[in-house]
């Protein structure tokens, strides 16, 4: 198997992963539990550089859509600004896989933001451009409080399978 072929099936299943915790969770508490998506994008970046979480999120998406066909457009925009800003994260933050030991903080960093933003980003689309749930300020919370724990969870979960497993793996 060559090694395009292994990193199209590795982005694929990573992907997959995405649309299988996203599709079984309902809307607003997926906003709140995305470690699984945030895991997934990370190593995505730490895999395949300056475009991988973009182009995870975009396998993500695009299987999340077709489930939800209603919400297609909502769900491949998110899925898309999710994957560039972990992807923008990990450039203005220099993260640099050659120094694998030292990037743990800055995973944190990058995808707690990340998915600070995202997670907020969608619940105000959801709720006050496209009106699907009621605005609820301790619902607004929650979403803020648990995607800043499941970015950096996400984070130093990524930095302990880069450093435990998968640098080596890398090209």
């Amino acid at each position: 198997m060559s090694q395009q072929t292994k990193r199209l099936a590795t982005a694929s299943l990573f992907g997959v992963i995405i649309f299988v915790a996203k599709a079984f969770i309902p809307s607003p508490i997926n906003k709140m539990l995305v470690g699984v998506q945030a895991l997934m994008l990370a190593l995505g970046a730490l895999l395949y550089g300056s475009k991988g979480a973009t182009f995870i999120s975009l396998i993500g998406g695009v299987l999340t859509a077709l489930w939800n066909v209603a919400l297609a457009p909502f769900t491949l925009v998110f899925a898309l600004l999710y994957g560039l800003l972990v992807d923008s994260s990990f450039l203005l933050l220099k993260i640099d896989v050659a120094h694998s030991e030292t990037i743990t903080i800055k995973l944190v960093t990058a995808m707690t933001t990340s998915t600070v933003i995202v997670g907020l980003a969608s619940y105000y689309v959801t709720v006050h451009l496209i009106g699907l749930l009621p605005s609820s300020p301790p619902l607004e919370i929650m979403i803020l409080v648990a995607g800043t724990i499941n970015g950096a969870v996400a984070g130093y979960l990524a930095s302990l399978i880069w450093n435990s497993y998968l640098k080596t793996f890398k090209n």
